[in-house]
């Protein structure tokens, strides 16, 4: 039949049909259908966009003689001060999802006590607000009476603050047990800048398998109370490139230890030089058997968090330059999700530089859908963070007060350039399925039960 033909036989039949809109989806030869475009509605088979909060709160030298002070970012960004602003912020831009980080050295004062004012208040107003808390248990530091991360009772008290937490807010789902295991380690106990503030391979090692036993038991003492919980575990997505000709060891286990978080988290058997370095300094056999015998309860994504000052050039010489992009976002995201099987979240993002920032932004976005095209399920992205950050361009070790221009709002709450920017994806993208083509697929409300390879 010619086309004419055809189309006037359609005509005969429904004079509507044939070059009239008569609802919406006909721009689909008349199906019904969505490009995915349109502010982000927060129905679980949609994608995830989120923003965050920043609320580090590690100790650090830098009062009177050297003393121990606690930078926390929460009080340092006026969060406590503007929290009501902060959350109208989120809900103005059309965000559903938001990174945040009650602050556990406050509400868990002393073993087995709990100050539940300040998060009873900003959690019953997030619930109001219909915005959905991915909540962020520990971020870098512990209650003074924890003391530091070598102390062997933090992963128990720890899941017992996790479990009360998860108890007082049943309504919520999503949780962080402990932010950026490895970063959290490396730089307490290799890079001394935080915390116990030591510089040895031991005490690396052992914050970090506290730290991973933490985010164990936590989750173990989460889905006590809500079966169904999904845990976003973000870690640092990182590389160092050897630009010498000579291949340096002590680089190639660099790059290796940086996945050793995850590793003992899922149970992924590490190899044989990694494995040498944990018995080497202080992980016991029947600790690492204790890691490698299943992984922990919950649906689990894995979240990579990405700055382009993460990935760095080390040149002959030990010096290093900057390497963003190198591998970028997408490639080692895209190794994450060939280690662990697991869908991946773009859950930080930013730089240093307000005018750069939407560009930045635009750069990971398209890393997000490339990824996505390679049939990667990667579930949602963020912006880190709402508002900008103070020192973290010293990684929080000076007490500078130095604005870094990283958020969506300055400290004044007033729009960076990056927020417009946001909100064009927003609306280009907000409603688009968790998985290319995969409207039939959505985060369950049923308990995670396998744990075990088939």
């Amino acid at each position: 039949m010619a086309k004419d033909n055809f189309l006037a036989a359609l005509e005969r039949i429904d004079p509507q049909v044939h070059g009239q809109k008569v609802y919406t989806g006909d721009e689909f030869a008349g199906k019904p259908g969505s490009y995915g475009k349109g502010e982000p509605t927060g129905h679980r088979g949609n994608f995830m966009f989120a923003t965050g909060i920043e609320c580090s709160y590690p100790l650090v030298r830098g009062g009177p003689g050297g003393d121990k002070v606690r930078r926390d970012q929460m009080r340092e960004c006026g969060h406590y001060e503007h929290w009501e602003k902060d959350f109208e912020l989120v809900k103005g831009l059309g965000i559903k999802y938001l990174r945040y980080g009650l602050p556990y050295h406050l509400v868990n004062p002393a073993p087995g006590k709990y100050d539940w004012e300040f998060a009873d208040e900003v959690m019953g107003r997030l619930k109001t607000l219909g915005i959905i808390p991915i909540l962020d248990l520990l971020h870098f530091g512990l209650p003074d009476w924890l003391g530091d991360f070598q102390n062997p009772e933090f992963p128990a008290h720890f899941a017992a603050y996790a479990g009360e937490v998860a108890r007082r807010y049943s309504w919520v789902r999503y949780f962080t047990p402990v932010n950026e295991i490895y970063v959290t380690a490396r730089t307490s106990a290799l890079d001394g800048l935080w915390n116990e503030g030591l510089k040895s391979q031991r005490a690396f090692i052992t914050a970090l398998k506290h730290a991973a036993a933490a985010s164990c038991l936590a989750c173990e003492a989460v889905v006590q109370q809500r079966p169904d919980a999904i845990f976003i575990q973000s870690e640092s997505a990182e590389y160092l490139h050897d630009a010498c000709s000579t291949p340096r060891d002590d680089l190639r286990l660099h790059n290796k230890l940086s996945y050793l978080s995850l590793d003992l988290l899922y149970a992924k058997l590490p190899d044989a030089e990694v494995y040498r370095h944990l018995r080497d300094h202080g992980m016991t056999d029947a600790e690492f058997q204790w890691f490698m015998t299943c992984e922990p309860p919950g649906h689990h994504i894995i979240g990579n968090d990405y700055y382009g000052r993460n990935e760095r050039i080390v040149l002959p010489d030990r010096s290093e330059v900057q390497a963003e992009d190198v591998l970028g976002w997408h490639e080692l995201a895209c190794r994450f999700y060939r280690r662990y099987h697991k869908p991946v979240m773009h859950t930080e993002t930013n730089t240093f530089d307000a005018e750069r920032n939407p560009s930045w932004l635009w750069k990971q976005w398209i890393n997000v859908l490339h990824l996505r095209q390679s049939n990667v399920p990667v579930v949602g992205f963020t912006w880190y963070s709402l508002t900008d950050q103070i020192d973290w361009d010293t990684s929080l070790g000076e007490i500078n007060g130095r604005v870094n221009a990283v958020g969506l709002y300055d400290l004044a709450r007033n729009p960076r350039p990056v927020e417009a920017a946001y909100r064009t994806v927003l609306e280009q993208f907000g409603q688009i399925t968790l998985v290319p083509h995969g409207e039939m697929f959505e985060f369950t409300t049923e308990p995670a039960t396998l744990k075990v390879p088939v």
